[in-house]
Formats: structure tokens, sequence, C-alpha cells
């Protein structure tokens, strides 16, 4: 079984109404650390959590994986909660979520009120974005990080955030009292996926399991 500090391979999920090509910087630059990136696309809308973390687990016993690193942004990190949940059987390696809201979201919860934000959730709300993700239980590692910039975002389509937020999720529902560590940062939503700040503290985090110390100029 493979070390977590040699374990080399990373498995990158993306969030809701995305493809998992936003996630090429954060995967160009883990690479340039040294690690082999893989991407892992699932339907954020059609599918539930529950029903993609079923997907996800398909694919990672089709390659028998002896160790695996996970990173994910937004709605990924539910379903890969559900995946631990369901599946907590899994190779060994450590796990960064980027802006998850594993409390579920407000801004979803207001979404889905309305007729015409219906369609917006889909079926991601099932043990996700309404319901919330099940509890860690990963045995493992587990770092998040999460923006503190709400200046832009879909918040502002549905009346605002009240709270520190990255513009689409709360601060607080990001939180997850076990974790091992936790890093802000003052970037949006999506800005998370494209700072190479976020992207160096990834790195350290897989490598060491912790982040490294924060730079003074942040």
């Amino acid at each position: 079984m493979s070390n977590n500090n040699e374990c080399g391979r990373v498995l990158l999920l993306h969030g809701i109404w995305m493809t998992g090509l936003e996630m090429g910087w954060l995967g160009h630059r883990l690479e340039a650390a040294g690690f082999q990136v893989e991407r892992f696309h699932y339907p954020s809308l059609s599918g539930s959590p529950v029903e993609n973390a079923q997907r996800l687990q398909q694919y990672l016993q089709q390659r028998e994986y002896d160790c695996l690193h996970f990173v994910a942004h937004s709605l990924g990190g539910l379903v890969l909660l559900n995946l631990f949940d369901l599946f907590p059987d899994q190779p060994p390696g450590r796990v960064v979520l980027l802006g998850a809201p594993v409390r579920g979201s407000i801004v979803a919860r207001r979404l889905v009120r309305h007729g015409w934000g219906r369609p917006l959730i889909g079926r991601s709300g099932e043990r996700g974005l309404i319901e919330g993700a099940p509890a860690w239980n990963g045995g493992r590692e587990l770092g998040l990080i999460a923006g503190t910039n709400g200046l832009l975002g879909v918040g502002r389509l549905v009346g605002g955030l009240m709270g520190e937020n990255d513009g689409t999720v709360l601060l607080e529902e990001t939180e997850i009292p076990t974790a091992t560590d936790r890093r802000l940062y003052p970037a949006g939503h999506m800005g998370l996926l494209f700072s190479s700040e976020v992207a160096a503290d990834v790195a350290g985090f897989l490598h060491n399991g912790r982040f490294p110390p924060a730079r003074s100029d942040r």
C-alpha cells in the first residue's frame, strides 16, 4: 500500500453547471508540482449526488488505484462526501475541498422556490445542495479551502448573502469540524480555481497533510 506522502495521483471533481475543463489551470499547476492529474466528469443536474457518487465508484473500480488524492470544487465536494459515505473503502490518499457547501446552499434553496430557478438546480439538491451532504467519515486527512470575496457571484441574483461568502457559498456552509486543516482566501467562488496561491496550498496539503504556512503578504 502506498504512503500518502508518496502518492502522486490526483482526481479532480468539478462543480455544478461545469464540465471539468474549468479546472484545467489547477490541474496544470498540480502537474507542475509533480502530480499525475485526472478529471472526473459527471452530470451535475440530471444526476443526484448519490447517483454521481455511484458513477464515481464505478470509475474508481475500473482503474484499481493503489493510492489516489481527491480535489473537488463546489458540488463536487458533496459528490465526494456521498462517495465516502456509501463506499468508505477507498485507496489511501488525501482530500481537499474548494468552496464546497457541504451543509447545503442557501442560494440553491432560494432558486428552487422560483419556477425559473428549479431547472438550474436539477437533482443536485438530494443529499446535496438542498439537503446537505452526509457527514464526513473518510478516515483520512481533509483540507478545506474557502473564499471570502463576495463581490461577484450567483448570490447577487437571489437577493445577496449575509455573512462572509465567496459570492455563491457562505463560509459557514463549507465548515466541517473534523477537517484536518482549513485555509481562507480573499477570492470568489470560481476564483479559487484560478489562483496560483490556492494551487500551491492544494499541492502542499496533498504532499504533507497540512497547508503550508500562510504567507504574511496575503
